[in-house]
């Protein structure tokens, strides 16, 4: 039994989608004014970690995630660079699925553009005006959240704290102009030359949280099974996504909402943030890392713990990434001599080490138990593929269970094809200059197979071989 601990609860709660079989899930996307850091590459691994685990578990996923692409970081970008809003949001729109490509993100996902849905967002405001949760200040709307009965409940967070904390934060001019500290913007009045739209209340642009409500709305309908972000989302953000939401449709929002920890950079644990001068992007990482070492990193820490980035971690990373990875090279090479048949004790110990890995993941994503069911089956199946004796089809159940298991990570296992007869004449050349005792054009030719990426391995099953 799934179970997902809900932030509104505060408890794990059973899994029961709106629609048998269908997932309809909502995480919140980037601001796109600069490349993704890892502290949002950590969101989106976590959520697509998840989404592959509820298909894994046969259920389908609809999911969308947006692309916040007009606020003020957009407009200060744009002016800095001396150009468009627009162009800013496309370039980085485009790194962005670059990055996340690399990251091995799933790119079956929706993903709407806050500037693409400008009529939508207006029409939803007039609704939220018209029902008395919002009001018109001379060209700025803002919601009336006392209005809104359990406002500060996904926080939890009662309203006078929340007064009190409005009221250090908010400039003496917004303050003039709203009827109380916490009510919040759901439409921005334009600035001058700011790029902005016509609108009931004159020329201007929507306010952060209400391009979320709208879109969730538009793709998903008006109640969702799972909506997705970083833990500094909880408020005001998604409490505002919530309270605007259900103000407008009368219905719940979210039935389970999922938030995942920070990123801390080094062995101080220190949080990442740009003042503290520790910003890692993605796109600089990827440069000299693999993509698949990322994504390990990021996968198998439980989404609602803090992930530390450190040079060790990714070491770690890089290392268990190899094990997999090499268990599956042993697996796939034995094929080639293996017995027609089964082994009916093997697999059930397979299918043990399948149950042991459902039982971790369904127990709230525990990522860190159900990879290490991973790790299990990779021992196992270097154990398997070192025996004298091995079956064909038990050996393409344990290729098939290692890399259906590794794909819930995000982790791609590829087995190694030479088509070259070249390289295969050299392969065996090297084995009768072995046979021969002439080991130094033996050594010749393991040196120019590596000149040419690939790697031998000599083992008592025979020379085994991958692609560095």
């Amino acid at each position: 039994m799934l179970q997902i601990f809900n932030t509104l609860t505060r408890k794990k709660e059973k899994f029961e989608p709106i629609t048998p079989g269908v997932v309809k899930m909502y995480v919140c996307g980037p601001t796109v004014y600069n490349y993704i850091h890892i502290g949002n590459a950590r969101s989106a691994i976590a959520f697509d970690t998840v989404r592959r685990y509820l298909e894994y578990r046969g259920y389908k996923v609809k999911y969308v995630s947006n692309f916040t692409d007009v606020d003020d970081k957009m407009i200060n970008a744009a002016r800095e660079n001396h150009t468009t809003v627009e162009a800013i949001a496309d370039k980085y729109i485009k790194a962005f699925m670059q990055d996340t490509a690399a990251l091995n993100i799933s790119s079956d996902v929706i993903h709407p553009r806050a500037t693409q849905n400008i009529p939508e967002i207006i029409d939803f405001v007039k609704k939220l005006v018209d029902k008395g949760y919002a009001y018109n200040v001379d060209g700025d709307v803002y919601f009336r959240a006392r209005k809104f009965p359990s406002y500060g409940a996904l926080p939890h967070i009662n309203v006078d704290q929340l007064e009190i904390g409005a009221s250090q934060h908010v400039s003496s001019e917004e303050m003039a102009k709203k009827e109380d500290p916490i009510d919040f913007a759901l439409w921005k009045k334009s600035k001058g030359d700011e790029i902005s739209w016509d609108s009931p209340w004159g020329k201007g642009r929507p306010g952060w949280h209400i391009e979320c409500s709208v879109m969730s709305t538009k793709y998903l309908g008006k109640t969702i099974d799972i909506h997705g972000g970083g833990e500094d989302l909880i408020f005001p953000h998604h409490e505002n996504e919530r309270a605007q939401s259900e103000a407008n449709t009368g219905q719940t929002f979210v039935n389970y909402w999922m938030h995942n920890g920070f990123v801390t950079i080094g062995d101080d644990n220190e949080k990442m943030s740009k003042s503290l001068g520790n910003f890692i992007t993605v796109h600089d990482l990827l440069k000299n890392l693999d993509g698949q070492v990322i994504r390990l990193l990021m996968s198998t820490t439980h989404y609602r713990r803090p992930i530390q980035y450190s040079d060790a971690s990714v070491q770690e990373a890089s290392s268990n990434l190899k094990k997999i990875q090499t268990a599956f090279n042993n697996l796939t090479y034995r094929l080639h001599n293996a017995d027609e048949g089964d082994d009916p004790k093997t697999d059930q110990e397979v299918r043990q080490i399948v149950a042991d890995f459902t039982d971790a993941m369904d127990d709230d994503f525990n990522v860190q138990n159900g990879i290490a069911a991973v790790y299990e089956l990779a021992k196992f199946a270097n154990t398997y593929s070192e025996r004298e004796t091995v079956f064909k089809l038990s050996l393409q159940f344990i290729i098939n269970t290692l890399r259906e298991l590794s794909g819930v990570f995000g982790i791609k296992l590829e087995q190694t094809e030479l088509k070259d007869d070249e390289i295969w004449a050299l392969i065996h050349e090297r084995e009768q200059a072995r046979h021969d005792k002439d080991f130094i054009r033996s050594d010749e030719i393991r040196e120019e197979l590596k000149a040419r990426g690939i790697v031998l391995e000599d083992t008592p099953q025979g020379t085994r071989f991958r692609k560095e």
